[in-house]
């Protein structure tokens, strides 16, 4: 199989009118197939046949029209159904802002800014207000870094000039070349050889240099950088100008200088913080003093002389205490730092708390505090440490903000145990896990089966955000439904090629019946959190697509089956899932698998299956649950993802001298799309696994279903059994 690969941005701004056209007129073999003379056919007969006509396109950029706001993309002479129109954006014009905020560097004398995606808590997924690197790029993607620089040799001071980059990963290449506008450049991470670090140590370099050795200092906010990438840098600064007259300095900056500007072009964002929640016993399976006691066991056991403990993660702590919040979109969790020194425990948190949360924190002996109080309490702590010699632990992922409070004292970073500890459900929170499972795969299964009745039986123009918007509407019917885990991906066409899409909820594309349609989403359950992919087409694929297809799912259902060794990191086996990409010279720029919380954050570590070093730190165990979502994307024209939900088991009669062995179970219930399948290319092992996964789908989910309705007879359909 070969590929091709486009340009989306290219070909959209090069591609109008008849040319369109010409790309969106179906072919049997290279010559146009024309539509019948004074044809009347419906459009979902003219789809189904393989015929456009103008009157079709007319009626499509009708609705585009009436749908989209004044001045939107998308015309008379554009489809609305074109692969290479689907993608609208927002374009930010960044010049003002950027010039805005190199004044600001100057007055701190920088030479370069740094500006994370994080949050202080290291968060993946942040607040409105901690959207920095959002609102100085205008790129809107969870992941990269933002650097800035100011030309020092320019001494205008109201037009100080220089250069932006914005390094991310696989998952937003498309996005950010859509999104980035002419004054940034993209640093791509894995392609280029260059990463952010390198850029803003070769800029300092240089203009050190050319100013005979001034200091060249490269700033950072240090509640938004760990401390162990800070020592990082610190060495490369070292190497950089070892034997040189250069001289570099990586310098803390207290006041956010994004936050300074902000208020210039936008009202800034404020901290919404809302109410808890306490999850009963029937939820978290496990009380707060027992896992208490179980850290600092282990804090005894494996730290002697270290006998305090401050965890800076969000979800960690919501799982500590069993308390969830709202205070990030999708992710249950609630602004707080959580310190424990000994028999005390100190919650610094500004949200709200009802009498049920006060009463249950002052049985537990866990103090309040306001948020802020951290930093005075860190230092008092610091203090009090240093004089009776002992020592306190940070998580490795602690910033550089807080390793400074605790400069005195003798301070340790280490993988946090509470991470490790939450990454292994209990049973009853497996429980929980298999049964939000089956929630969701009704709702998936009448999201599909509607989806398809639209757009087929009854020919309706259905855009991404709308399907979107009614597996929402189907997923609150649920009980215990509490909102979605993440923004869902409802892509169509060229969207499905772009990783992290999202619909726009203005100026959406349509679904188009002939193209793949990929949709990722997940829901939070009281019980758990979902996180399933589906790749899906409604008419005759390409054979293309099909075989690429066929491969992911070969590697999905290869993961699924294997059994290995306890001391199994998912560093090593993320090549069982590509095996069959690799053997077409194919491959996908994100990882395999990413661990699931207990209705918590739906990318949970610190587990992970996938190239990342950081996968190779820690073995999978049973009782994780974990992602399986190998992937496809031929950039402009579709992308497929298939994505299970996986337990790790015991595989009981498995043991090599003390070894254990572990294997998965796929808790997913939703099946395959059975047109995307080319049996050809399945072996018997495949074909029974298929049936098998079918079967058990067929029990769970049939008997919550109307057996006359859409729903069943999708279900019964694509569950039938492969000869």
């Amino acid at each position: 199989m070969t590929t091709r690969t486009v340009d989306v941005k290219g070909s959209m701004a090069s591609m109008s009118g008849s040319s369109m056209l010409a790309t969106m007129v179906p072919t049997v073999g290279q010559r146009p197939f024309k539509p019948c003379a004074n044809c009347n056919c419906t459009p979902g007969q003219l789809w189904r046949q393989g015929r456009r006509t103008s009157q079709f396109l007319r009626r499509i950029s009708n609705s585009r029209k009436a749908s989209s706001p004044a001045g939107s993309r998308g015309g008379s002479n554009e489809s609305i159904y074109s692969s290479d129109s689907l993608w609208q954006t927002k374009l930010v014009t960044t010049t003002e802002r950027l010039l805005a905020l190199r004044k600001q560097m100057a007055a701190e004398e920088l030479c370069c800014y740094v500006i994370p995606s994080e949050d202080e808590h290291n968060s993946e997924y942040v607040g409105p207000a901690d959207l920095r690197r959002q609102f100085i790029t205008g790129f809107s993607g969870s992941a990269g870094v933002a650097c800035v620089s100011r030309d020092m040799l320019n001494f205008n001071t109201d037009s100080p000039e220089g250069k932006a980059v914005l390094n991310t990963d696989g998952r937003y290449f498309n996005q950010a070349r859509q999104e980035l506008d002419h004054n940034w450049t993209l640093l791509r991470q894995g392609e280029d050889s260059m990463t952010w670090v390198d850029w803003c140590l070769n800029e300092a370099y240089d203009m050190s240099i050319s100013l005979g050795g001034k200091p060249a200092r490269i700033g950072i906010d240090p509640k938004l950088i760990v401390d162990s990438r800070v020592l990082s840098i610190k060495k490369q600064i070292a190497d950089k100008t070892k034997g040189t007259n250069a001289v570099i300095e990586l310098v803390p900056v207290e006041k956010n200088l994004v936050d300074a500007i902000w208020a210039e072009f936008e009202e800034p964002p404020k901290r919404e913080l809302y109410p808890l929640v306490l999850l009963p016993s029937v939820i978290s399976g496990e009380s707060y003093q027992t896992k208490r006691q179980r850290l600092m066991k282990q804090l005894k056991e494996n730290y002697a002389g270290h006998t305090a403990f401050c965890v800076t993660a969000l979800d960690e702590i919501c799982w500590f205490l069993n308390i969830r919040g709202s205070d990030v979109e999708y992710n249950p969790v609630f602004y707080a730092y959580f310190v424990i020194h000994q028999d005390s425990s100190v919650l610094y948190t500004d949200n709200p708390l009802s009498e049920e949360i006060e009463k249950y924190l002052a049985d537990n002996d866990v103090a309040v505090k306001s948020y802020a109080e951290v930093w005075s309490d860190l230092k008092e702590l610091d203090v009090k440490l240093e004089s009776a010699k002992e020592a306190i632990l940070l998580p490795s992922t602690a910033s550089w903000a807080i390793t400074s409070n605790v400069s005195n004292a003798t301070y340790k970073l280490v993988s946090s145990p509470l991470a490790a500890f939450k990454a292994v459900k209990n049973e009853v929170e497996i429980n929980n896990a298999r049964a939000s499972q089956v929630k969701e795969a009704v709702c998936l299964v009448q999201f599909f089966a509607w989806l398809e009745e639209e757009l087929v039986q009854k020919e309706k123009l259905i855009d991404e955000y709308k399907a979107a918007t009614k597996l929402h509407e189907i997923r609150k019917t649920q009980k215990n439904f509490v909102g979605n885990s993440f923004e869902t991906i409802s892509a169509s066409g060229s969207n499905a090629a772009v990783i992290h899409y999202s619909p726009p909820s203005e100026g959406s594309a349509m679904i188009c019946p002939y193209k793949i349609y990929l949709c990722d989403s997940g829901s939070q359950f009281l019980e758990g959190t979902t996180d399933i992919t589906r790749t899906l087409h409604f008419s005759t694929p390409t054979q293309e697509e099909v075989d690429s297809y066929t491969l992911v799912l070969k590697g999905n259902l290869a993961l699924e089956r294997l059994v290995f060794p306890e001391g199994t990191t998912g560093n090593s086996i993320d090549v069982i899932a590509r095996q069959f990409l690799w053997e077409q010279g194919l491959d996908y720029r994100h990882g395999t698998g990413h661990g699931i919380g207990s209705f918590l954050n739906v990318h949970e570590g610190p587990i992970g299956i996938g190239p990342s070093v950081a996968y190779a730190k820690y073995p999978l165990a049973k009782g994780n649950i974990i992602s399986n979502e190998p992937g496809f994307y031929k950039d402009g024209e579709f992308g497929v993802r298939i994505e299970n939900d996986m337990l790790v088991l015991e595989a009981e009669d498995l043991k090599f001298g003390t070894r254990k062995f572990l294997k998965f179970e796929n808790i997913t219930l939703v099946p395959y799309c059975r047109k995307l399948i080319n049996p050809k290319l399945l072996t018997p092992e495949e074909i029974q696994q298929l049936n098998n996964y079918n079967s058990r789908i067929w029990s769970a989910v049939a008997s919550h279903l109307q057996p006359q309705s859409i729903s069943y007879k999708w279900l019964k359909r694509e569950t039938a059994v492969y000869r």
